[in-house]
C-alpha cells in the first residue's frame, strides 16, 4: 500500500494539537515551539502533495478509500483536485504565520496559580482547526466532509470566546460579554446551517444510496441515478444554505464582523482566510458537482445575493470606526466576488473565484496581522485613536499600505488577477451583473485609502509618538506574505495552471460552455 499522504497531511496537525495540549503547564514556551514545528512539518507535507499532483492527470489524485461505516455506505475517501491542492497549500502556509503572529496572545491569561494552560490550549486549538480544514478539502465522501465541516466549529468557538481581543475600551466584564456573544453567535449560525445540511445529506443518501462524490457523479453521468427535479432543488438548497453561512454570504453574514472584531488578529485571519474558504470551496465541489441542474436553476438568485454582498459589505466598510470590523466587512464584499465567480458559470469566473480564495487569504492575512501588530502597540481598535504612524513606524506603515493595496486589488498585486477574471467571467454571461459588481472596486479603494490616511498620515498623535516599528518576529510573519502578493500578482501562471483543469471538470459537471465572443468576423 502506498504512503497515505493526504491522511498524513491532516493527521499531523491533529496529533500535534494533542501533543501541544499535553505539554506541562510550566513549559508554555515549549508548547509554542512544538506547535510551530508541527505547522512547518505540515507545510512540508502540503508541498509534497503539490509536487506529486499532476494538473493534467486524473481529476482526483492521491486517492485513499477504506470502509468505515459499511451499514450506511460511509467510506473514508480522500482525493484532491487542483482547487483542493491550492487551498490545502494556502492553509498550511498561513498556519505558521498565524502561530508566530499570536506568539504572545495567550500570555496575559497565564497565572502562576492557575491549572488552566491557556498557552497550550491556544496553539493546540489552532492546530486542531488546521487538521479539520485540510481534511475538509480532501474528503470525497459527503458524510466524511460533513463531520469535519461541523467539528471545526468547536475549536473555533473556544478560540473566539476564550482567547478574544482585549483591546477594548471599557470594563473587562463588558469585553468578556462581547467575546462570549460573538462566539455564541458564530456557533449558532453555523450550527443551524449544519443541521439543515445534515437533513440534505440524509436525503442524498436516500436518493443515491451512498455518500461517494465520485460514484454519485458517475451515476448521474451514466443516467443510472434518477433524481427528481424538485428533490435535487431541495437538496441543493440544504447544502447551499450551510455553505452560504460559512462563506459568509448576505444575509447570513452577520456573525462575521462580531467574530473577527472580538478575536485576536491571528484568530481573525484563521476565520476569514482559512475556515471560511471551506464554504466557497464546497460550493464548487458539492453544490455544482452533486446538483448541476439545481445550481443552474438557483443561479439568478445567487448572483443577486452575491451583488448585494459586494456592495453592502463595501459600503459598511466605508463607514466603520473599528479597524478589525472594517476588514471583516471588506471580506464580506470579497466573498461576494468569489460567489459571483463560481455561479457566473464561466471558466474565467470559476478560475478567478478559485484564485480569489487563495489571494484573498494572503491579502487579508497581511492586512489583518499588521493591523493586529498596530493594535497591540496602541491598545485600541478605533481608527480615530491613530494618526501619523508612518512617521514613527515607517516599516509598519509600509506593510500596512501594501496589505491595503492588495485588498483593493491594485494591478501588480495578486488579488487583481483574480478579481479581473471574476469580472470578465461574469460580464461574458451576465453583462449587467458584471457592470454593477465593478462598483465594489471603487468602494474598496475608498475604504482602504481612507483607513490608511486616517491612521498612518497627518500629525503624530501623542499616544503613538513612541510606537516601536515592526520587530524581527513580526517581519518574519509579514515579509513572506507581501512577497507572495507581489510574486503572484506579477506571475500568476503556476496557480492558474494548477486550478484550470479542475475548473474545466466543474464546467463539465454543470454542462456549461463559455459564451462565444460577440465580435463580427473581419471582412
Amino acid at each position: 500500500m502506498s504512503f497515505p499522504l493526504l491522511t498524513a497531511t491532516a493527521a499531523l496537525p491533529a496529533v500535534g494539537a494533542i501533543a501541544t495540549a499535553a505539554v506541562p503547564a510550566a513549559r508554555r514556551s515549549a508548547a509554542k515551539w512544538l506547535a510551530l514545528l508541527v505547522s512547518l512539518a505540515t507545510l512540508a507535507l502540503a508541498v509534497t502533495v503539490l509536487v506529486r499532483f499532476d494538473p493534467d492527470g486524473d481529476r482526483y489524485q492521491l486517492t485513499e478509500s477504506r470502509a468505515w461505516i459499511a451499514e450506511f455506505g460511509v467510506r473514508y475517501e480522500l482525493g484532491v483536485d487542483g482547487i483542493g491542492v491550492a487551498l490545502i497549500g494556502l492553509t498550511a502556509l498561513l498556519i505558521p504565520f498565524i502561530i508566530l503572529a499570536g506568539w504572545h496572545d495567550a500570555d496575559p491569561l497565564e497565572t502562576k496559580s492557575s491549572r488552566w494552560r491557556p498557552t497550550q490550549g491556544f496553539f493546540a486549538l489552532i492546530l486542531a482547526v488546521e487538521a479539520m480544514v485540510i481534511i475538509s478539502f480532501e474528503a470525497t465522501d459527503v458524510f466524511l466532509f460533513y463531520i469535519f465541516f461541523e467539528a471545526m466549529l468547536i475549536p473555533m468557538y473556544f478560540l473566539i470566546g476564550g482567547f478574544g481581543d482585549r483591546a477594548h475600551a471599557g470594563s473587562d466584564e463588558n469585553a468578556s460579554a462581547q467575546r462570549s456573544y460573538a462566539a455564541v453567535k458564530f456557533l449558532l449560525y453555523n450550527l443551524v446551517g449544519g443541521l439543515i445540511m445534515l437533513a440534505a445529506v440524509i436525503g442524498l443518501y436516500v436518493v443515491a444510496g451512498n455518500f461517494s462524490l465520485q460514484e454519485i457523479a458517475e451515476a448521474r453521468a451514466n443516467g443510472t441515478l434518477d433524481m427528481a427535479t424538485s428533490t435535487e432543488r431541495w437538496l441543493f438548497l440544504g447544502f447551499f444554505f450551510a455553505f452560504a453561512v460559512k462563506a459568509p454570504l448576505w444575509p447570513l453574514h452577520t456573525w462575521l464582523p462580531n467574530a473577527m472584531g472580538e478575536s485576536t488578529a491571528p484568530v481573525a485571519v484563521l476565520i476569514t482566510a482559512v475556515v471560511d474558504k471551506v464554504g466557497t470551496f464546497a460550493m464548487l465541489r458539492f453544490c455544482l458537482g452533486l446538483f448541476p441542474e439545481a445550481s443552474k436553476w438557483a443561479t439568478p438568485v445567487i448572483l443577486v445575493l452575491a451583488l448585494i454582498s459586494i456592495i453592502y459589505g463595501a459600503l459598511l466598510a466605508v463607514g466603520q470606526r473599528d479597524i478589525k470590523r472594517l476588514v471583516a466587512y471588506a471580506s464580506i464584499s470579497h466573498f461576494g466576488f468569489i460567489v459571483l465567480g463560481i455561479f457566473a458559470m464561466t471558466s474565467q469566473g470559476q478560475s478567478g473565484a478559485t484564485l480569489y480564495m487563495v489571494n484573498h487569504g494572503l491579502s487579508t492575512a497581511a492586512l489583518m496581522l499588521v493591523a493586529g501588530f498596530l493594535i497591540s502597540r496602541r491598545g485600541s481598535r478605533l481608527i480615530a485613536d491613530y494618526g501619523g504612524v508612518q512617521k514613527v513606524a515607517p516599516v509598519l506603515a509600509g506593510t500596512f499600505l501594501i496589505g491595503g493595496l492588495a485588498t483593493l486589488s491594485l494591478p501588480g498585486l495578486a488579488p487583481f488577477v483574480s478579481e479581473f477574471l471574476v469580472l470578465v467571467g461574469a460580464f461574458a454571461r451576465y453583462p449587467v451583473v458584471g457592470i454593477i459588481a465593478t462598483l465594489g472596486i471603487v468602494l474598496a479603494a475608498l475604504y482602504t485609502l481612507v483607513l490608511y490616511q486616517r491612521t498612518m498620515t497627518g500629525p503624530v498623535k501623542p499616544e503613538v509618538s513612541a510606537m516601536p516599528d515592526l520587530r524581527v518576529r513580526e517581519l518574519v510573519v509579514v515579509a513572506p506574505l507581501i512577497a507572495l502578493l507581489i510574486g503572484l500578482g506579477v506571475y500568476p501562471k503556476p496557480l492558474t495552471e494548477l486550478v484550470n483543469p479542475a475548473v474545466e471538470h466543474t464546467m463539465s459537471d454543470v454542462q456549461q460552455k463559455d459564451p462565444e465572443p460577440e465580435v463580427e468576423a473581419a471582412k
